[in-house]
Parts: C-alpha cells; structure tokens; sequence
C-alpha cells in the first residue's frame, strides 16, 4: 500500500495516534463532527489524531465510469483538514491492490506502518474488500492488532429534512440550492479557476463578465440559473452575479459557461486566478426574445443581487 504523502505540520514519523477513515468530499460538518470526536479521543488518551484519505474517491478506481462531480478538490480537501486541529492527514493511494485488500489487513497496515493505536470508525462506515466486514469485525481484529476499535456518534443534526452527507450536498448543488449545500458544508460552496476568453456580449451591453475556467474539471459546477456570489480575484473580493448555462438567448449551442459580472470591478482579469462563492441562486436560465430584454432582466438582477449581498 503506497501512502502518496503525510501531511504534518513539520514533516515528522507518524506519532501513536487515533484515526479514522474516510473519502472526506466537502469536509462537511458531518465529517467535522466525526472528527471531533477523533480529537477527543486522542486528547484523553495523549495521542496525535489522524485522518486516513484517499485523493481518489475509491468507487471511482472500481468502476470509471463513476464520477459524480466533486464538491472539494483534492488540495482543497487538505486545507480543509488542516484546519480543523488533526496532526495527520496520511493520503492513501487508493489502487485496485488496496481495493482488494480485506479490513483486517488494512487494520495491520495502520497498526504497523501509521502507528494508529486507536481507530474511530464513523456509525454507517464500512472499509475492506467489499466492505463485506462490520464493527463487531472490526473490534475483534482491533483486539488481535492492538487497536482500540471505537464506535462514533452520527451527526445529530439534519439540513432540508436530510442527513448531511456529501452525496446530499452533491444533489444539491446539481440543482442550485447552494444555500443549503452551504448549512450543510457551514460555508459557501466555492469554485475556484482561471478567467479565459468568452464571446464578450457583456461588454457590449454593459455586463463585463469573467469567463471562468474551472480549475479541476471534476468539481461540481452548480445548476444552470443567476447566482448572488462573493468573488475574490487578485486578492481582492467582490460582490457579483453569476450565470451558468448555455446562453439560450444568444444561441450559446452545447457549450456552458460560467460568467460572473463582479461589481465595481474595472480591469482586464484575462489570465487570472478567480475564486466564487456561491451565496444564494435567484432564477433559473432564461431565454429572452432580444438581446435588450436580456439586458433589460440583468439591470434588474444586478439591483437584487446588490440588496441580498448588501452592496
């Protein structure tokens, strides 16, 4: 088993730690809850706390086809982590070796080369080769390892009717409810990419918009609509509208776009790094009978968005 890399905060060994696992998309509260508990129990024992991950989600290495979007890239995923107060985050690369691998010989590897002494395991998680296993397994390999094997408590707490997990958040931002894939991360959603060249139709009737590009092809791009956002584009953040979709008015064919019209922003961002933050979604795509009635809908979209984001 290739550990791709360990994060720590100087590069040190891998202390005697407490751990769990996870794929860790979005690093939504219910993972934060998860790893609370982790922090806990690594604080009463005096041992490091870690996270065991993956850069690739695991389903995706056994079967390709599978790719549901992703709500944080692999670095982003990192940061995240690394905020929250872990020692560890020990980056598994995770193969068709490892996917084959059963959960007690996966247990002996975190025991023997990660030095995880006690190993939380998240109430609905299953690892292993088919994850076939379950807790009691896990427990009675623990006892055989020298791994202390800990049950942790569910999320209590549930957004929209739903348990906070990150395939809900990712329906959610497939149909453009970002405020409540934002209670369910305790942040807004954020898309981050490079400006590129669009067809410049904002420029000709007052709506100078930033094309972006985003950065990693597989992040969730929200659903089709108008989007209140807080940009950041040189270090400097702004209010500003979105637009996602296929420019039905103009004929935009297959192509969709993302172009974000920031407010009070005078520049060429060609080239540039732009990151969104998606506050609220306002309308769907629409398809107006003239380029005026479109421009017409964006003055009024703009004097919204303006009052939502207290501009």
């Amino acid at each position: 088993m290739r550990l791709v890399r360990t994060y720590t905060p100087d590069g040190e060994p891998v202390r005697p730690c407490v751990a769990t696992i996870g794929f860790f998309d979005g690093v939504h509260r219910g993972h934060r809850y998860l790893i609370e508990q982790v922090l806990h129990a690594a604080s009463e024992r005096g041992l490091a706390a870690a996270v065991v991950t993956f850069p690739v989600h695991p389903r995706h290495v056994m079967d390709a086809a599978y790719n549901p979007g992703m709500v944080s890239t692999c670095e982003e995923k990192v940061q995240l982590l690394a905020g929250t107060g872990l020692d560890y985050c020990l980056m598994v690369d995770f193969d068709s070796h490892v996917a084959q691998m059963p959960a007690r010989r996966f247990m002996e590897v975190m025991r023997a080369c990660w030095n995880v002494r006690v190993l939380v395991v998240g109430y609905d998680h299953r690892f292993g080769h088919n994850r076939s296993e379950g807790f009691e397994d896990y427990v009675r390999y623990g006892r055989e390892l020298g791994i202390d094997v800990l049950p942790a408590r569910g999320y209590p707490c549930q957004v929209g009717g739903q348990r906070i997990c990150s395939s809900y958040v990712r329906r959610l931002l497939h149909e453009g409810q970002v405020e409540l894939a934002a209670q369910c991360l305790g942040r807004p959603y954020l898309l981050a990419g490079t400006v590129v060249e669009g067809h410049r139709l904002g420029h000709t009737i007052g709506f100078p918009t930033a094309n972006l590009r985003p950065g990693d092809p597989d992040k969730i791009v929200p659903a089709d609509g108008v989007y209140a956002v807080r940009a950041v584009l040189d270090g400097q953040e702004y209010g500003g509208m979105s637009c996602i979709g296929h420019r039905p008015t103009v004929d935009n064919g297959s192509e969709r776009t993302i172009e974000t019209y920031l407010f009070d922003y005078r520049g060429d961002a060609y080239g540039r790094g732009l990151a969104l933050s998606f506050v609220c979604r306002t309308r769907s795509e629409q398809k107006f009978p003239s380029v005026e009635a479109l421009s017409a809908q964006l003055r009024a979209d703009e004097r919204q968005i303006r009052r939502l984001l207290g501009e």
